[in-house]
């Protein structure tokens, strides 16, 4: 039920010139009295989605501070994963209810999988979103829940399920202070923002003929404006919504063309149905560019749609955090974005991008910044400062590396 990834160190030394004065030299302190501890991290999948990009980046640096950091994910299995996307969207807020059935199963499948892990390995266990939530079922203590969605609103029904699991936990991590769910311990409260990595490949850099040439690769016309949307395919990133406003702002730029990028996730099976019912939507429109992992779209084919771009959304209807803003942000690029949750500590409104609520307002703001790119370059030029100041890597090992204090 369980595989373990492996983590090679990472220096982090190489991010001096980046980050801001003093954020090393703090890390390097707290580090001082956690070396040697044993970490151990357990989320669903490798690979995918933004928890596991994001561990991808800490771990090593958790292991180059001296910290025994070990990863572990979920074997696949396409019924439990199933269930926890449902999970996962009535933590959201959606209406319905678990069966009997599929609590029962999520619960059998919990018990096997806390009796996995030897707690005498590790000396704190630090577990990530819902999937692995009922591995708390055999008492791992010190133990940390990093929930990197919205709770704050949550289904009735599966909350009182799934929050007795949570509230054995010693800590929880939340992106927002509002995003608490209700009835749990506020004292085991902690809440940090998520964070990218400037030198992964998905971030560092890229020459303009470069980024180009990938765009001319995937059928797509280099001088012609693009907006691009990068996410998984999920009801709640409205990629219809993307649609529509590329629809109406093609009304004023004939030459505009959408790229909408994702990855299926194993963990993730509603992604497969809601990318054919997009393609359908997209009505064979010759400038809009639907494109996955499955069609040779990695980290760096993504990082040069997000450099080639004009323009960068994330039009989401609900959002833990999203990533993919600060990727944009990084990238010197205006950023419209969905006006919820995560989206809106990243963005400040007229100054690195904007917040919409509807497509056509959506739209507005594309053409406004089309025809203005002084305007957009002095956006993406105040967004890239902001993501440098408060959310790369660096900074969320300090924050993790606070926590870890609480339990030494």
């Amino acid at each position: 039920m369980l595989q373990e990834v492996s983590i090679k160190p990472a220096d982090l030394s190489a991010y001096e010139t980046i980050i801001k004065n003093g954020l090393l030299e703090e890390i390097q302190t707290l580090a001082k009295s956690l070396k040697g501890k044993r970490v151990l991290h357990l989320n669903a999948t490798s690979s995918g989605g933004g928890v596991a990009e994001l561990l991808k980046s800490l771990l090593p640096l958790m292991q180059n501070t001296g910290l025994e950091t070990r990863w572990f994910t979920l074997t696949p299995n396409e019924e439990f994963f199933t269930i926890t996307k449902k999970i996962h969207n009535f933590l959201q807020g959606r209406k319905g209810d678990l069966t009997q059935k599929e609590k029962e199963y999520f619960l059998r499948y919990g018990q096997k999988l806390s009796t996995q892990l030897d707690i005498k390995q590790f000396d704190l266990l630090v577990v990530h979103d819902p999937q692995p939530l009922p591995v708390i079922l055999n008492n791992f203590h010190p133990s940390i829940w990093h929930c990197h969605i919205d709770t704050s609103k949550p289904n009735k029904n599966v909350w009182k399920f799934v929050s007795p699991f949570i509230r054995r936990y010693d800590r929880y991590i939340f992106t927002l202070r509002k995003y608490f769910g209700p009835g749990l311990d506020y004292k085991k409260l902690r809440f940090f923002t998520p964070a990218i990595d400037p030198l992964s490949s998905k971030n560092t850099l890229l020459k303009e003929v470069y980024a180009k040439a990938v765009l001319k690769k995937f059928g797509l016309h280099p001088d012609e404006p693009l907006i691009t949307q990068v996410s998984r395919f999920d009801h709640w990133k409205d990629p219809w919504g993307v649609i529509d406003a590329y629809r109406v702002a093609k009304r004023k730029m004939p030459n505009l063309q959408l790229a909408l990028i994702g990855v299926l996730a194993i963990d993730d099976p509603e992604g497969k149905v809601i990318l054919a019912d997009i393609k359908k939507y997209a009505k064979e429109d010759p400038n809009i560019f639907i494109l996955t992992n499955l069609d040779g779209v990695g980290p760096l084919e993504v990082n040069a749609f997000q450099c080639a771009s004009n323009i960068l959304l994330q039009k989401s209807i609900k959002e833990g955090f999203g990533l993919t803003v600060s990727e944009a942000l990084w990238k010197g690029k205006p950023v419209i974005g969905g006006n919820c949750g995560g989206i809106t500590v990243q963005i400040k409104q007229g100054k690195s991008g904007y917040l919409v609520n509807t497509p056509r307002s959506c739209a507005t703001k594309i053409t406004h910044l089309l025809k203005n790119p002084k305007l957009a370059l002095e956006m993406g030029e105040y967004g890239k400062e902001t993501v440098r100041e408060k959310f790369l890597m660096p900074r969320l090992l300090r924050d993790y590396l606070k926590l870890f204090q609480e339990f030494n």
